[in-house]
């Protein structure tokens, strides 16, 4: 959807933007239009910039021109591009002549399970590493349904409507995105859905959230029997397309609900995971404990790695032998993964998400005012923010423009493929850097919306 064409933009140079050439930037075309022949179509629709290489908060593309990353490609650079201690030790790594082991055990890798599961703290006792968030959901999946036959329960998981949990034919059952005709939409009588309670839904119905959730379990346990159908449910820790987080009393109540009734809880913290949020992991914000996390993106650092934590006595389910990938645990994974953890941990990277987290809520809360005939309400914790734009027959090519112009003058930021932008630079990113990306967004969404391009 975003124009290929060259255009001549106002020079930009501040100490975190430099825009020098026409965007996109010259031989940027020739390269899409090769990885438009040779690549799946599935794979393109992205801002027309060419990455060349990435520092710290900035990207910079073919021809030197600096942007700010509100993206951290898609919420995984989060110890920041290039981190010197994660290329050292990756660089280490593969100089000790050991790239692949399979299931074999190696030293970084007993290395890393014991950094990781004493990072995620006190519950999460065993992990099982894998290479994706989506492998990840589909290895959760598996392990529900092993300890629904172990349980003599039913295969059934409760997941959310409107939550993303991958591009697999698992994880896309579990996602329900019926909103969007692009996406696959599959059928599954074990796969049942609860209404997320967006503010809007809840002021069409005007009841609580816990009236919607009470309404939706209620109207479920009409049809089968809860507590011997169902093993397990799975939240996105917030509703990805526009980082909404759920109130703590709705994800509280499912809590205790999944106790009574002997259902796994689990949470999807690809996103939200390794201080993305002002803490170590997002479920922590609803002051609740889950059975069992997923994690990805920020976890490797940009290396592909991802990880199911949690109690043994559910993770070891899996006989031996029946669950483990090709590159699951492969020494430079777990390098990556050791470096990340010492990376958070050495710069207070996490604390530094909530503080400057603080500041970019309070920019995009006064975004808000300014345009609250545009708004319609913005969302922050930790580096991790979204701003969704009210409802209109144009609203998604608007809000498209906006990412575009924002590109332009040398911001990054995620669009959703809605009515909304999502923001997350890396946690490393200055509070600087953060004020002139708000502006950068100010200053687009008055061009755009006022047509004074």
């Amino acid at each position: 959807m975003f124009s290929n064409t060259p255009i001549n933009v106002k020079k930009v140079k501040t100490r975190n933007r430099l825009i020098k050439t026409n965007i996109p930037a010259p031989g940027t075309i020739k390269i899409l239009n090769s990885l438009k022949k040779n690549e799946v179509r599935s794979m393109h629709g992205q801002l027309p910039i060419i990455w060349n290489k990435a520092k710290n908060f900035n990207v910079f593309d073919i021809k030197g021109n600096k942007f700010i990353d509100f993206t951290s490609t898609i919420f995984v650079a989060n110890i920041g591009h290039s981190n010197s201690t994660f290329k050292r030790k990756l660089v280490n790594s593969i100089n000790n002549n050991l790239i692949s082991t399979y299931a074999y055990p190696n030293k970084l890798r007993e290395v890393y399970l014991s950094k990781l599961i004493k990072f995620c703290g006190k519950g999460f006792e065993k992990a099982y590493l894998l290479s994706s968030g989506s492998e990840a959901l589909e290895a959760c999946i598996k392990i529900i349904r092993l300890f629904a036959l172990k349980n003599k329960k039913g295969l059934g998981i409760i997941s959310v409507s409107g939550n993303w949990h991958g591009r697999t034919t698992g994880s896309q059952l579990l996602s329900d995105n019926s909103e969007q005709s692009n996406w696959i939409k599959f059928k599954n009588k074990e796969i049942y859905h609860l209404r997320f309670p967006y503010p809007w839904t809840l002021k069409k119905y005007n009841k609580t959230s816990l009236e919607i959730l009470d309404e939706d379990l209620r109207n479920l346990s009409k049809k089968i029997n809860i507590s011997k159908k169902i093993s397990g449910i799975v939240l996105e820790t917030f509703q990805g397309w526009g980082a909404l987080f759920y109130p703590r009393d709705y994800v509280k109540k499912l809590s205790k609900f999944c106790k009574k009734n002997n259902i796994l809880f689990v949470f999807d913290e690809i996103q939200a995971g390794f201080g993305r949020t002002g803490k170590k992991f997002g479920f922590q914000h609803y002051g609740v404990k889950p059975d069992i996390i997923c994690c990805g993106k920020g976890i490797g650092g940009g290396f592909p790695l991802s990880a199911l934590i949690g109690k043994k006595k559910y993770l070891d389910i899996p006989k031996i032998g029946t669950m483990s990938s090709t590159h699951s645990a492969n020494p430079i994974a777990c390098a990556a993964g050791i470096a990340v953890l010492d990376e958070l941990k050495s710069k207070n990277l996490i604390k530094a998400s909530f503080q400057k987290g603080l500041i970019l809520n309070k920019s995009l809360i006064n975004l808000k005012k300014k345009f609250h005939n545009l708004i319609e309400l913005v969302s922050c914790k930790g580096l991790l923010a979204a701003i969704i734009f009210k409802k209109n027959k144009n609203i998604n090519q608007l809000v498209g423009r906006v990412c575009e112009r924002c590109m332009q003058k040398g911001l990054l930021v995620v669009y959703t493929g809605r009515e909304s932008i999502k923001l997350g630079p890396p946690l490393t990113i200055s509070k600087e850097a953060i004020i002139e990306a708000v502006e950068v967004i100010d200053e687009t969404i008055n061009e755009v919306f006022n047509k004074n391009l």
